[in-house]
């Protein structure tokens, strides 16, 4: 890598809201190039976290013979049993209600299995684990959570998937989707790949 270049890699999200907060919290550390469009979809089918984002790295990675960058969020609702956690992206599409990525089937699933819950027994948190894949097999890990709860009714329209209905115990009241990008500073979004950035030395 020639002296002051960033590394690259290729983002493995296809979906442009998360990209968007990718490439905010690692502007200026490094350079991010878009998914391939002749790239078809990821079966996103493992257990964990962590697997999900090893599936979709090693996808990109393996397509383009290039390090690829990947994550996997999940929602943990404790009164849900941590659900819909590893399902979060296709929780009304597992109820037959949706389709995957419906965000608003998903955020309707969730709080009408939450509508008789009391917002003391809403907690929740979001967790994030983001990854670095290598052509050689090498991969970084880093993780993110932030905790909070969910909203008896949804309110803003920043932010996307479940956002308008959670609300993070270090910020004001406010969910994720009334928030600007000061959402980043404690998201676990942000926190993963802040954490990946420190340990790429390159934060």
């Amino acid at each position: 890598m020639p002296n002051g270049a960033l590394p690259r890699f290729v983002v493995a999200s296809a979906n442009p809201h998360k990209v968007a907060e990718i490439a905010h919290v690692l502007h200026g550390l490094v350079e991010l190039e878009p998914r391939p469009e002749s790239v078809g979809d990821v079966i996103e089918d493992g257990f964990t976290l962590e697997a999900n984002a090893r599936l979709k790295a090693v996808a990109i990675c393996e397509a383009v013979s290039r390090p690829a960058i990947a994550d996997d969020t999940g929602l943990e609702v404790d009164v849900l049993d941590g659900a819909p956690g590893v399902h979060s992206a296709r929780y009304a599409a597992d109820e037959g209600t949706g389709k995957g990525g419906d965000d608003e089937a998903n955020l309707k699933r969730l709080l009408r299995e939450l509508a008789d819950v009391p917002e003391s027994r809403r907690t929740a948190r979001f967790r994030t684990v983001a990854m670095v894949r290598w052509p050689d097999g090498s991969e970084l890990v880093a993780n993110g959570t932030v905790e909070g709860w969910i909203a008896i009714k949804p309110a803003g329209d920043g932010g996307f998937g479940y956002d308008p209905a959670f609300i993070p115990v270090e910020g004001d009241g406010r969910t994720f989707a009334e928030m600007g990008v000061e959402k980043h500073v404690f998201s676990h979004r942000g926190r993963a790949f802040r954490d990946l950035a420190r340990r790429l030395d390159v934060s």
